[in-house]
């Protein structure tokens, strides 16, 4: 009887200590939420006195730089807002996250791409750069690059969206029989009340 309890204690420790490790595993499996971070972000914006300015190049040749209003900047940040949630359990399948720090740079690293490249995914990659702190860290930059194919175009859109500052998205577009075209739009805001 004396040994069989050592031992029973011992087996429920090895079974305790084996449960968190399956439950990091799933974690492995989920996807930082990067869509509803970024509603975050406009819906702050949306209600605040920022100075909004849009600045848009066309293939190099052409800029343009204007102020917006709120409700245009909502609009303007459509290829965000319009992302697929691969955070949702209906995506766990198709893209895995990793997690790598930074030493140097003192970031951590969320990296989500596809599980297979043979598979049509429209989000080809996602990183999200998180400054850790004593309260857990501090999402800083959203890295998501598209692909959209239809039978007739190519769009590769490469977007950027850095905290609390701005957000720019450059669209490579390829129709047939003709250039292919670039475009870069990036809206910049700015909160006047906080000391630089």
């Amino acid at each position: 009887m004396k040994t069989s309890i050592p031992l029973l204690m011992a087996l429920l420790f090895i079974a305790a200590c084996k449960s968190p490790e399956k439950k990091d595993d799933n974690k492995n499996e989920r996807v930082t939420p990067v869509l509803s971070f970024i509603q975050g972000q406009v819906a702050q914006i949306d209600t605040s006195l920022f100075a909004i300015r849009r600045i848009e190049i066309l293939d190099s040749l052409h800029s343009d730089t204007i102020d917006i209003s709120r409700t245009e900047f909502r609009a303007q940040a459509k290829d965000f807002l319009d992302i697929p949630d691969i955070s949702l359990e209906k995506y766990k399948d198709q893209y895995k996250e990793s997690q790598t720090y930074d030493q140097d740079l003192k970031l951590i690293s969320f990296l989500t791409l596809p599980k297979s490249t043979s598979q049509s995914s429209d989000i080809q990659k996602q990183e999200v750069i998180i400054k850790p702190d004593a309260d857990g860290g501090k999402i800083r930059t959203i890295y998501i690059d598209r692909e959209i194919t239809t039978k007739d175009s190519s769009v590769i859109k490469k977007m950027i969206w850095q905290v609390d500052e701005y957000f720019q998205v450059l669209t490579l577009k390829q129709l047939p029989g003709q250039p292919e075209t670039t475009h870069i739009l990036k809206v910049t805001w700015k909160d006047y009340t906080k000391p630089e």
